[in-house]
């Protein structure tokens, strides 16, 4: 314990994850079985992590070998311990301090990191308004909240605001900042349905009284509640305040994909991220595929030709060990995304590419989508644990 009363025995996920976010080096211990940390695992640039079953340290203590453990372990410095939910972790943590390392836990294990949001503001040129980017490190998903007006100290709750691809395990986060940012949700908007997270689209809906919005085309592919939804088609505008969103069709992931814009920003969705493009075989599989990646060539080139390069992409996702700017936000101009690979391709050379060499799925997809359609249901912890993973919803990383 510190002077000012920090806990040196444990780090919390959101200081482990500024710490990877901004590139210091961090070494991990992950007790967790082999198969658990190929899943899913604390990723970036900088950290550095060995997998050992917890039973070997419980060895290695008996038997005299702690000095031998530790020289296994790859990296330098700190030695972060992790575990499923932060139990296991911190008795091995308590273990090397004892025998003369610098060694802490992680409060909450794997799981409190897999429920980590953060937040920033996105710069969209925005003269009255702000544009929230709503990040999961443990998946890569991205969301976003638009919200009118000027910045209030009365949390009044006149601000008119719009929530984007809300995730259903962050539903009490968007509540909460919306009422600290005196923010009221009147819309709740899918840019398409979801193969990789259970959609908050509902749940979000419900808890602040806001109209659920997809596109009409989502709600074609058999939304069971499309009597609760107010549908949107390319070319709609959305008024949220004083701003006006205009709906802009952007099909190839899937064919009900819209992207949204507003003031210098495009909320892409799974169309365009910063680094690469979107995958066309979630919605037909591989069969349908060739067809949607060609929809969503005419989607880059030509239905976001109009944009110009200043404009401001805010993505869906992003890969693993993607680092936010120094804002905190993960954006890139569609400039810069214009220079990678793909957009130098003609038609049959993006299909080809886009279609050759895919990542696997994300984790439980189809499950995932009949849970968004309204089809099956699933507990938060049956949620939680579909979602598990990376989102895996580009093609391949397009390298410029």
């Amino acid at each position: 314990m510190t002077d000012d009363g920090t806990d040196t025995r444990e780090v919390s996920p959101a200081t482990l994850q500024d710490r990877i976010d901004a590139g210091e080096p961090v070494r991990v211990l992950d007790l967790r079985d082999r198969d658990e940390v190929e899943q899913w695992r604390l990723t970036g640039p900088s950290v550095t992590l060995t997998q050992k079953a917890n039973n070997r340290f419980v060895q290695a203590r008996v038997t005299g070998d702690v000095d031998e453990f530790v020289a296994d372990i790859d990296g330098e410095g700190p030695i972060t311990v992790v575990c499923a939910r932060g139990e296991a972790s911190d008795v091995v943590a308590e273990g090397l301090r004892e025998a003369g390392y610098d060694a802490h836990n992680l409060a909450g294990g794997m799981e409190a990191w897999a429920r980590l949001v953060r937040t920033a503001t996105v710069d969209a040129g925005l003269d009255r308004g702000t544009l929230v980017q709503y990040r999961r490190p443990a998946s890569g998903c991205l969301g976003y909240m638009l919200i009118a007006g000027e910045p209030t100290e009365s949390g009044s709750g006149d601000r008119p605001a719009l929530v984007v691809d809300p995730l259903a395990a962050a539903t009490d986060c968007y509540v909460a900042d919306a009422a600290e940012r005196g923010a009221t949700v009147e819309y709740v908007l899918d840019t398409h349905v979801h193969a990789d997270h259970v959609s908050g689209l509902r749940d979000l809906a419900e808890a602040t009284g806001a109209t659920p919005v997809m596109s009409e085309r989502a709600t074609d592919r058999g939304v069971t509640f499309a009597d609760q939804i107010t549908t949107v088609t390319g070319g709609d505008e959305l008024a949220v305040g004083d701003l006006s969103v205009e709906v802009v069709a952007a099909p190839g992931h899937t064919t009900g994909m819209v992207a949204l814009a507003v003031g210098d920003a495009l909320v892409t969705g799974d169309s365009l991220f910063v680094d690469s493009v979107a995958r066309p075989d979630l919605e037909r599989g591989a069969d349908g595929a060739a067809d949607l990646a060609r929809d969503l060539y005419r989607t880059l080139t030509d239905r976001f030709a109009r944009f110009p390069d200043e404009t401001v992409v805010a993505p869906g996702h992003h890969a693993e060990g993607t680092r936010p700017a120094a804002d905190g936000a993960v954006t890139a101009t569609l400039g810069e995304c214009r220079d990678l690979r793909p957009f130098a391709m003609d038609a049959a050379e993006f299909v080809a590419y886009v279609t050759g060499d895919m990542p696997p799925r994300p984790a439980n997809f189809e499950r995932v989508i009949q849970i968004n359609l309204g089809r099956e249901s699933a507990s938060d912890d049956e949620a939680f644990e579909l979602e598990l993973g990376p989102n895996n919803c580009a093609a391949t990383l397009a390298e410029p």
